[in-house]
């Protein structure tokens, strides 16, 4: 094995979720079930959204990117997750490494660029309701949506840019389940302070920017909700960004991790965390706009010839 990451036979090995052997089937079980329901999801959310005249507003533009997002990160870690699974030897070149944290971070990242921006959409839509069609055009979203990815791809650029040229000449066991930053940078002996520098810079920005502009958005939202007298308004309201909230929730909860430094994290609370953002929650957007959405219920039993609800 080639003790330089620059050598094209350089390979890892990756851990794996865990070392125990009883478990592996029954997890390669739980994590396809997991798999085909995050796939399925996804992409019928963004048919569903494409074919149904209904759906074609900003909010829903924003939701079936976010089910492309969700689609893309989950089968960048998934697949290979299963394979390793079933495999006596998890090994995975430094290119094939590369390759999986590159993309792996340009997702995770404009995934909360994405949602700061539907946070945003549902500010206008409740608290400037007569000039959401002026505010919220297509240009604007398109706009959006370019910076989201834009982010992404810059973040990713940078981190993994980086660790490129960083030498792996220690253990070449990754204690993870796939190419992540923090086991990666455990492996080099070259000096990774600037990595560290950058990796708490850029993922302190991508998550404070997102978190700061939502808790401000959510701010002017539930004062306005607070100013409509009508228990039925209030009701309306609030359940127009329910969905969002939640979602927002459940991915904020499980970032701060990139905020500490390699020795203040256990690299199994690690992998915990990573299953939850890499696995858990692209398969979960899809159900809780879907089952919390009243709009994209009646679109589903438009499309299925079933009846709509009021």
């Amino acid at each position: 094995m080639a003790t330089s990451n620059h050598s094209s036979g350089a390979e890892f090995n990756l851990a794996g979720l865990t070392q125990r052997p009883e478990l592996q089937l029954l997890l390669f079980l739980l994590f396809l079930g997991i798999y085909v329901v995050t796939v399925v999801g996804n992409l019928g959310m963004i048919f569903l959204i494409a074919l149904s005249s209904q759906l074609h507003s900003p909010v829903y533009y924003f939701l079936s990117h976010l089910s492309f997002i969700d689609l893309c990160y989950s089968s960048v870690i998934t697949p290979k997750t299963l394979v390793n699974f079933v495999s006596e030897e998890n090994i995975i070149s430094f290119l094939e490494c590369m390759t999986q944290l590159y993309f792996f971070l340009i997702f995770v990242i404009a995934e909360g660029y994405l949602l700061t921006a539907m946070a945003y959409d549902c500010c206008v839509a409740i608290c400037r309701p007569l000039l959401y069609n002026i505010v919220m055009f297509h240009r604007v979203c398109s706009i959006m949506l370019a910076v989201v990815y834009s982010l992404g791809f810059l973040g990713a650029t940078v981190h993994t840019t980086r660790m490129s040229v960083l030498s792996f000449c220690r253990s070449h066991t990754v204690s993870h389940y796939f190419c992540d930053i923090l086991p990666l940078l455990t492996l080099s002996c070259s000096s990774t302070h600037i990595n560290e520098i950058l990796l708490f810079i850029i993922g302190g920005v991508n998550t404070l920017a997102p978190i700061m502009a939502v808790l401000i958005s959510y701010a002017f939202i539930f004062s306005s909700i607070l100013g409509i007298h009508f228990t039925e308004g209030r009701s309306k309201a609030f359940g127009t960004c329910s969905s969002h909230l939640l979602a927002v929730g459940i991915y904020m909860s499980i970032t701060f991790m990139y905020f500490k430094p390699p020795s203040s994290n256990t690299m199994e609370k690690e992998k915990v965390s990573s299953v939850f953002y890499t696995t858990i929650i692209p398969m979960l957007n899809p159900l809780i706009y879907s089952l919390r959405n009243k709009d994209v219920k009646n679109a589903l039993r438009k499309m299925t010839g079933g009846r709509q609800s009021s």
